[in-house]
């Protein structure tokens, strides 16, 4: 991407959002830590940019144009973390010819640190998510589907702990309800755990127990939805131990992460970019030494 949309698309400058009731810009930059969160969500298989015939979306995407931007972000922060929020199978052929196998080895070279599990992850049915972990050197991160009486059981991780700049952050997964939008014939035993149950439990061990600093959801519940269906901006109110949630299944795309509060009063990050692999997401967290937080998020086009 040209330079100066670059440095327009990725200033953490400004307009800092305040976390647990902190006032903004309030920090002494040698103090503070930095911790940048890249992500995407929804990439549906799609190796390639788009082409420029196609519509709005033409010229944008393509994986090596990913890894281009994502290594330049790298060097200028080496605290960083590198997730998904699902729905990496199913839209090309490339899924078709080669099951996964593509998407996983590429998203390990990468070097994506964990992802979430998707609807459209189980596609090639359970055995077929199976057959392809050996591919994957990241970690799948999901606690509300139990895969217990199923092959992928011991598979998967309830939420994993990372170390940056001293910085204790932990990650943990919730996926949609299969049964009615998958066939039960591909996820076979999985068993569906109710989100807002499992965020609360996990998101109160990572802090109180992990002593996090920053807890993430990577979540592929979608972002809003009209009626009482849970999504992420329910699951923002409804919890409390929750810093970012990254979401994904609704091909949501927002400028900038929305802020909602949780119940204990404190401001949730909620972001998703889209589809197709079109923009990368960012959010910079800066701590300072009593591990007060602010933040700032931004999308990337991948052009």
């Amino acid at each position: 991407m040209k330079r100066k949309d670059f440095i327009q698309n990725t200033a953490v400058a400004t307009a800092f959002l305040g976390l647990g009731g902190l006032s903004t810009l309030s920090f002494k930059p040698e103090t503070r830590r930095h911790i940048t969160i890249l992500h995407t969500n929804d990439v549906h298989s799609h190796i390639e940019p788009f082409g420029p015939e196609e519509g709005r979306n033409a010229g944008l995407g393509g994986v090596a144009r990913r890894a281009t931007l994502i290594e330049k972000i790298r060097q200028e922060n080496p605290n960083t973390l590198l997730l998904d929020a699902g729905d990496i199978f199913q839209g090309t052929p490339y899924f078709n010819f080669y099951g996964g196998e593509l998407e996983f080895k590429l998203m390990s070279k990468l070097k994506y640190d964990a992802a979430t599990i998707g609807n459209h992850d189980f596609d090639n049915g359970i055995d077929g998510l199976y057959a392809q972990l050996p591919h994957a050197d990241f970690d799948f991160i999901i606690s509300n589907y139990d895969f217990k009486n199923t092959i992928m059981d011991g598979q998967t991780k309830d939420y994993r702990v990372f170390h940056k700049d001293g910085i204790k952050i932990g990650v943990f997964g919730l996926g949609i309800e299969l049964q009615g939008l998958v066939n039960d014939k591909l996820y076979k035993e999985t068993k569906y755990l109710d989100p807002v149950e499992m965020a609360t439990e996990i998101g109160a061990k990572l802090k109180n127990e992990e002593n996090c600093d920053l807890v993430i959801c990577l979540s592929h519940l979608g972002y809003q939805y009209k009626g009482d269906k849970i999504s992420d901006i329910k699951l923002a109110r409804a919890t409390s131990n929750i810093d970012l949630i990254i979401g994904g299944h609704t091909h949501t795309f927002l400028e900038r992460p929305t802020v909602e509060t949780n119940k204990k009063g404190n401001k949730v990050l909620v972001n998703q970019v889209g589809c197709y692999g079109l923009y990368l997401g960012r959010v910079d967290f800066f701590l300072d030494e009593n591990k007060n937080i602010e933040a700032d998020g931004v999308k990337i086009a991948i052009d």
